[in-house]
């Protein structure tokens, strides 16, 4: 349980840091100046995916081990193609007219609506999905992705900044698509064998 919850985590994280979302939540946070709201509107937002695709992901292990084997395994192909090809030019989401004079209750509401909007059908949703699926463990899988997912948002609104200095979006992106690829060969590895 632990493993699979770690895995999960090491991928969401790093597929997650050169996101639009971050930079969404990177706007957010200088936008409203209210670091916690804006982190726990866009955990929130978050929690809500990982929910739905745990429950996806649980629900393809009801079907036949070997043909969701192969989806599974080409979804994280797919992930790590897309994850590869995708420049670090994300970081230029739309921020929209917020206003200053918004409450911390619809701060929480405005993130977590951005957040769910956005992620929708992203990347790490369906890689959240496909690590239910393919380790057949929906909590550790869930907690492992909502932690990653809470965690980038966290180091988004605190020190988004000092990151996108210091570490290149290009090579986080390039060590998660290579992650993604190796476990989609791996999955199709054992599926047909």
């Amino acid at each position: 349980m632990l493993q699979h919850a770690a895995v999960t985590f090491f991928a969401i994280f790093l597929a997650e840091l050169p996101d639009k979302t971050m930079f969404a939540t990177l706007l957010l946070s200088s936008h409203f100046k209210r670091k916690l709201p804006v982190w726990l509107g866009v955990t929130i937002g978050y929690t809500t995916h990982v929910v739905i695709a745990v429950l996806f992901g649980s629900a393809l292990t009801r079907l036949p081990e070997k043909p969701i084997q192969v989806v599974v395994g080409i979804l994280f192909c797919v992930g790590g193609a897309m994850t590869w090809r995708s420049g670090a030019d994300d970081d230029n989401p739309e921020s929209g007219k917020w206003s200053a004079s918004l409450s911390n209750a619809r701060v929480v509401w405005t993130a977590a609506s951005v957040i769910l909007v956005a992620e929708f059908a992203d990347l790490t949703q369906l890689a959240t999905a496909g690590f239910a699926a393919r380790f057949n463990d929906p909590i550790a899988v869930g907690v492992g992705a909502a932690l990653a997912l809470s965690s980038v948002s966290g180091l988004a609104v605190l020190a988004g900044t000092w990151l996108q200095r210091r570490v290149q979006l290009r090579v986080i992106q390039r060590v998660a698509a290579f992650l993604f690829m190796v476990i989609g060969v791996s999955t199709l590895g054992f599926a047909l064998l």
